[in-house]
């Protein structure tokens, strides 16, 4: 209470529209730069797009070019990197099967174990396995 009687005192009414007209002359001014840059990114979008191009003269239009050109060498390099990351994918995938492959026969020679089976069945588990399955080495489990 005692701030808004300070405030409305008629000595500190002149100041704060004084503080107030200042803000928006600030404000005006923020405003006027903001719409003058929207205006131009506009203007340059519309360039771009090809829609203002008779109006250009030609160190204009050589401007524009380049930016499109690295903008294409830009867009070529993502490309580039997302068909690597794809290829990366892939193998993992390739790699994630093979391990669970792997895995399905540890299973396998872990459930005839617990079911009291000898090693030599556990060797012929092993040695029957998938035969697609190539390039992985050849496991077995031997019981001391």
């Amino acid at each position: 209470q005692v701030i808004e009687r300070h405030n409305l005192h008629p000595d500190n009414l002149g100041k704060m529209d004084q503080l107030s007209l200042e803000l928006q002359l600030e404000n005006g001014t923020s405003y006027a730069m903001l719409s003058k840059e929207i205006e131009e990114k506009t203007h340059e979008l519309r360039k771009i797009r090809g829609e203002e191009l008779p109006g250009m003269d030609i160190e204009e239009l050589q401007k524009l070019e380049k930016k499109l050109e690295v903008g294409l060498s830009r867009g070529e390099g993502f490309l580039e990197e997302i068909t690597t990351l794809q290829q990366k994918g892939a193998q993992l995938m390739e790699e994630n099967q093979r391990l669970k492959q792997i895995e399905d026969l540890l299973s396998t020679q872990t459930h005839v174990l617990e079911q009291g089976q000898s090693s030599e069945s556990i060797t012929n588990i092993c040695s029957s396995s998938d035969p697609q399955d190539n390039d992985s080495s050849n496991i077995s489990l031997k019981l001391g």
